[in-house]
């Protein structure tokens, strides 16, 4: 549909003879949330490498804004404005959180020595920003490695700003997380979208936080859709409950 930033439709993809993805269809509207949920083992994390270029599909279309981008490497998928985060967070240890944004800007990979003199002052102005937005404003400086574990999540997302994304896929953004922590996540996702106007197509296992994120749920079991509908609809469709969350019958 026109109104979809991404679209996937009926794709594959198989590991020797284990196929984790099955004929695969989900959307994403412009400017939505979207939630993807199912078991360990169902296929989520596939689908994810699948839609930003890590794994070549077997079969079906992945569409960004309308371009089929299935068969174009993760840099190129990337420029287009579509960026992933992790379920284990992947920050510079060793450097600040002011850093780890800057080096998180395309144009800063070609040297970290040099780096910190090359950035003009509007980009290290937006990184400041990004980590205010991010509630990290007082850690500017304070190495990632001495950051929580929650801590780290909220710059992980902060770094992946720094790339001017259109959609943004997060990993399960709230596991590790202590509770308190989790609500500014949420705030967080919450801002990036309304107030940013970003796409979020987000895998989560906490419900708590779906029912606060999502608008629209697809739920996968076992390589393939299960179901799909409002967080409501989800949590009490009979056949997510069984593969899901775990009701007894």
């Amino acid at each position: 549909m026109m109104n979809d930033l991404l679209a996937v439709r009926g794709v594959s993809k198989r590991f020797g003879g284990v196929l984790a993805n099955h004929e695969i269809s989900l959307r994403v509207p412009h400017g939505s949330i979207v939630g993807l949920i199912g078991p360990n083992g169902s296929g989520k994390t596939t689908l994810f490498h699948s839609i930003v270029g890590y794994h070549q599909i077997d079969g079906g279309s992945i569409r960004f804004d309308g371009r089929e981008i299935s068969r174009l490497r993760v840099p190129e998928i990337a420029r287009l404005g579509l960026v992933r985060t992790f379920q284990q967070t992947r920050v510079f240890g060793k450097m600040n959180c002011l850093q780890n944004l800057l080096v998180s800007v395309p144009h800063a990979r070609e040297g970290l020595a040099a780096m910190w003199t090359r950035q003009p002052a509007d980009v290290t102005q937006r990184a400041r920003q990004i980590l205010h937005l991010a509630g990290l404003q007082d850690q500017l400086g304070q190495r990632a490695a001495d950051l929580s574990f929650g801590q780290q999540k909220l710059l992980e997302i902060a770094m992946a700003l720094m790339n001017e994304p259109r959609l943004l896929l997060l990993d399960e953004p709230t596991a590790g997380v202590n509770p308190v922590m989790i609500e500014s996540l949420i705030t967080l996702l919450r801002d990036i979208n309304a107030r940013l106007g970003i796409t979020l197509l987000v895998i989560e296992h906490n419900m708590r936080v779906m029912m606060q994120l999502a608008g629209h749920v697809y739920c996968l079991a076992q390589g393939e859709l299960l179901a799909q509908g409002s967080p409501a609809q989800i949590t009490g469709n009979r056949k997510v409950i069984e593969a899901y969350l775990g009701a007894q019958p």
